[in-house]
């Protein structure tokens, strides 16, 4: 039996390829083959990936910094999240001894970035191996030093529906 193949350079992030003729039905219904083609995540999946992360918080926008075209995120203007122009790093507010802590434990993953690295923010890098549940988090924490008040408890206490009507 084949074993799974790579494409593209060595790397730990991988997403399965579907064949173009599969199925209309969802990827988990698919028998999983160890022929199927197994190829790295792409810039291009990362930037997707950040931007619905990023713009799932309350009033975030997408505008990039300064002269660069590159993406970043803001809340009432202010930066909360601003990615490099090569998609291959992000860098965060974080919180009091955060930095030092992920720079510390994953040094391949995370780093002290250029100019705002002395104000606590921490750079990721996207091409290294991330779960991406914990960038999340970390990106909402960033929003959080960023945004009033009346947004972050948003977060906690989400607007509730419309009120079902009494009978």
């Amino acid at each position: 039996m084949s074993q799974p193949t790579r494409t593209g350079p060595p790397g730990p992030a991988l997403r399965v390829v579907v064949p173009p003729a599969a199925p209309p039905y969802g990827l988990s219904d698919l028998p999983l083959r160890l022929d199927m083609e197994v190829t790295p995540m792409t810039d291009q999946d990362a930037t997707l990936r950040l931007r619905e992360i990023c713009l799932s918080l309350p009033e975030a926008t997408e505008k990039p910094f300064g002269g660069h075209t590159a993406p970043s995120y803001r809340v009432r203007d202010k930066l909360f999240v601003m990615s490099v122009e090569d998609g291959r790093s992000i860098t965060f507010k974080a919180g009091p001894g955060v930095q030092e802590a992920l720079v510390g434990s994953s040094p391949e993953r995370f780093f002290v970035p250029a100019y705002v690295g002395p104000k606590g923010w921490v750079g990721a890098r996207l091409d290294a191996d991330h779960d991406w549940d914990e960038l999340a988090e970390l990106i909402e924490d960033s929003y959080r030093l960023i945004a009033p008040k009346r947004l972050t408890r948003l977060l906690d206490d989400p607007p509730a529906g419309p009120a079902a009507p009494h009978p």
